[in-house]
């Protein structure tokens, strides 16, 4: 049977396993399901590495069915082992929570919380945390093996090195989620990356040992780990993580990691990412090998991706910031957003002591000598926050200093600096 659903995601390429295609694509038609994707709070934002099983559970939202969110303020205070070959530092219940207020706010950016079939926000620590332990061990421990908690990938991959029984314990404390869901919720099933096929089986195992098997429907579904096209790990910037944040990652800083994307990844991306139909896709998928230096398809992906974290607002502010910085006209920028532009840029800090135009850009670094720096100003090459500079008696003083802090030089048409004053 063929699901037009599953057939898109396939076609999106989102799917890596599955524990039963043709069951899920039967109930699909069928009927329209709940479905979940957790989320521990070990940060107080998700970065883009994090959302596309998220996304993926917005595809099943747009075709009915109904996604509940988990926060683990559980499970974020023991662990996950996947994917790590060390302990994880523990937090504090007080961080975890401010974690959780965090993560909140951006699944509201990404989700529809007010129709039929809106979104329902979950936290497990309002089952778990209630749980004593010897509940634990005797309503759950006993319905999972110690050598089936042996062979999962995460816990065998850790054998050598070490880990605790906390750790050790994430799977079944997962798959109680699961369960729970299940009960609950009606949930059917768990979407989640590559690293959580054993959490996910592990949970549709204790939900088979305490239902009826011949009554039981919960599936399992995997997402590809999103690579770049030579191997390496997507979701770095120069500054690191691009955070959905936008006071770790400025909106314009966002725009600019998706409208950099490489033509080789730019449709795959878009394919993950975006929510935009398989013919555009298809349409920009030509651009690209005909006319790649109209660079359509990043320009699409960059402005789809900052709506849908940022807003519209945000996208158009990310829109102007890279006009004015690709025209040179930087008087039509504010001193955040020049701060935010520029935050990569080489900077050098210097006293707030006036100092003629030439001195600075040498003692900045910007111009290699006296002789030189005297040539670039009277040639029209120096600007100070967008206004070019050809007199050599110049001064920079208070009147250059935006919010009394910095100033943006630059030197030809696109080397910047930032100048800090202290």
């Amino acid at each position: 049977m063929v699901n037009e659903l599953l057939d898109d995601l396939k076609w999106r390429g989102l799917i890596y396993q599955q524990t039963d295609e043709e069951g899920l694509a039967a109930l699909l038609e069928a009927q329209k399901i709940s479905l979940y994707c957790g989320v521990d709070p070990t940060a107080d934002s998700m970065h883009i590495g994090h959302i596309v099983p998220l996304l993926t559970l917005r595809r099943f939202q747009l075709h009915g069915h109904q996604p509940i969110l988990l926060v683990g303020g559980a499970t974020g205070t023991i662990g996950d082992p996947s994917g790590r070959n060390e302990e994880r530092q523990l937090q504090t219940m007080e961080q975890i929570d401010r974690n959780v207020q965090g993560i909140k706010v951006q699944m509201e950016q990404i989700f529809d919380f007010s129709s039929d079939n809106g979104a329902v926000m979950v936290n497990n620590n309002d089952w778990i945390g209630k749980m004593s332990i010897i509940e634990f061990l005797r309503d759950y421990g006993k319905l999972i093996s110690v050598n089936y908690m042996l062979a999962k990938d995460s816990v065998a991959s850790r054998l050598e090195t070490g880990i605790s029984f906390t750790e050790f314990s994430y799977t079944l404390i997962q798959a109680i989620d699961f369960n729970h869901l299940y009960d609950n919720f009606n949930c059917r099933v768990q979407v989640g990356g590559s690293d959580q096929w054993g959490n996910i089986t592990s949970g549709l195992e204790v939900i088979r040992k305490t239902h009826d098997a011949e009554d039981t429907k919960a599936f399992g579904i995997t997402i590809p780990l999103v690579t770049k096209a030579d191997g390496t790990k997507f979701g770095k910037s120069a500054g690191g993580s691009v955070w959905l944040d936008p006071k770790k990652t400025s909106p314009y800083e966002f725009y600019q990691f998706w409208i950099n994307t490489a033509d080789s990844d730019v449709i795959k991306y878009l394919k993950i990412f975006t929510f935009i139909s398989r013919e555009e896709i298809e349409e920009l998928e030509k651009s690209v090998e005909a006319e790649a230096h109209l660079r359509k398809a990043q320009i699409v992906l960059a402005e789809e991706m900052t709506k849908l974290i940022h807003g519209e607002g945000a996208l158009e502010d990310a829109q102007r910031i890279t006009k004015a910085l690709f025209s040179g006209d930087l008087k039509a920028l504010s001193a955040n957003e020049m701060r935010a532009a520029f935050k990569d840029v080489p900077s050098v800090e210097l006293s707030k002591e006036p100092k003629s135009i030439v001195d600075l850009i040498v003692e900045a670094g910007i111009s290699p000598s006296k002789r030189q720096a005297r040539e670039d100003v009277t040639n029209g090459a120096i600007s100070v926050n967008g206004e070019k500079v050809t007199d050599l008696e110049y001064v920079i003083d208070e009147k250059d200093r935006l919010e009394d802090a910095f100033a943006i030089l630059r030197r030809g048409k696109k080397k910047y600096h930032m100048v800090q004053f202290n």
